[in-house]
């Protein structure tokens, strides 16, 4: 491990160790009798159906994908499905340095480079935070009256300008990915250039995750594929806050009461606090996740973990099992996966 990924590392558990000391101290009269009882009365059908939920999506994702490489090579849906279940276990297990597992996996199984499927999986995320930002707009001021489960009705203009905070930074996004297509290798040469007077090692690999991007961006080859694209993701994010629906009212009583824009506030907090992720522990997610049931929604600290760690455990880590599974049968280690691509991406930055 090197000295700045040991940095990063070193600040990332110094962040999630103070999240979890001040939620440990605000709940120093924590009823660990009462989180077990309502652990145990969980409509456990409810549950089953959100993890039958999210494993269908790694079908849909696959689909995805394989409209992205449709610029590239002629694929199957089949053959992208195992690297979904593989590559989102590497994420669970590993961490952030899981994140690469699927592009790798995907460049070697279709004889494609590393860079562009790095580039696949930076749009595949433009496309994600922009189906959610979409469709948290739209639910915040079009979907039902959130403010009814809210214990302080003064949140509604808080939540309103948070909604509209965030589709502004996707429509910024969205307009860089625009020049960049267009313009973007001519930008990297010239960023290089200007930054080769103080490293020439930092302006290189700035160079080649622009050139990676603007190769990615080339995979919407035409209006048809953005539609696609974009309907599909739609679709998908829609089926991740049925998910999350029926692990909410799988509790009864107070958490039965959240409806679709409740659904969507607890989504956008699970994003973002999954920018926070610890090999196999996660952190971030499930924290942001428990901080908005009990802090926003006044649910029950007891509940809130319960069905916080509970959202964890069914959307994000239950894909573990199948991608090892798989990985097995494909004759994968993920651990060498993630050492193989995090050596043949230093050598591409060279």
């Amino acid at each position: 491990m090197n000295k700045k990924r040991t940095l990063v590392t070193v600040a990332v558990v110094a962040v999630l160790c103070l999240l979890v000391y001040l939620q440990v101290h605000a709940w120093k009269k924590f009823d660990w009798a009462t989180f077990w009882s309502n652990t145990q009365h969980v409509n456990w059908a409810y549950v089953a159906g959100s993890v039958a939920i999210i494993y269908f999506l790694y079908v849909l994702r696959a689909v995805r994908w394989r409209i992205f490489l449709k610029p590239m090579c002629e694929t199957t849906t089949g053959r992208l499905i195992a690297p979904q279940f593989i590559g989102f276990a590497g994420l669970a297990l590993l961490g952030r340095a899981g994140e690469v597992v699927r592009p790798y996996v995907i460049a070697k199984k279709e004889n494609l480079t590393l860079t562009s499927q790095l580039g696949v999986w930076t749009v595949e995320r433009i496309f994600d935070m922009g189906s959610v930002a979409f469709m948290f707009v739209v639910v915040v001021f079009l979907g039902d009256p959130l403010w009814k489960t809210l214990p302080n009705t003064h949140l509604q203009a808080e939540v309103r300008w948070s909604a509209l905070a965030f589709l502004a930074g996707i429509l910024v996004l969205t307009s860089a990915a625009v020049v960049l297509r267009r313009s973007g290798h001519a930008i990297a040469e010239r960023l290089e250039q200007r930054l080769a007077r103080r490293s020439q090692g930092f302006a290189h690999g700035v160079r080649t995750k622009i050139d990676a991007f603007t190769d990615g961006l080339q995979v919407i080859s035409d209006a048809s594929s953005f539609v696609q694209l974009f309907a599909l993701s739609m679709v998908m994010w829609a089926l991740v806050g049925v998910s999350y629906w029926l692990i909410v009212h799988a509790y009864g009583g107070r958490l039965a009461e959240l409806g679709p824009a409740s659904i969507a506030v607890l989504m956008v907090a699970a994003m973002f606090g999954s920018l926070l992720q610890l090999p196999g522990v996660g952190g971030g997610s499930q924290l942001a996740t428990i901080a908005v049931l009990s802090g926003i929604f006044g649910v029950e600290s007891e509940v809130a973990v319960s069905c916080g760690m509970l959202i964890w455990l069914a959307t994000f880590m239950s894909v573990i099992p199948m991608g090892l599974f798989l990985a097995h049968r494909e004759r994968l280690s993920l651990r060498a996966v993630a050492s193989a691509e995090h050596d043949e991406q230093a050598a591409l930055e060279k």
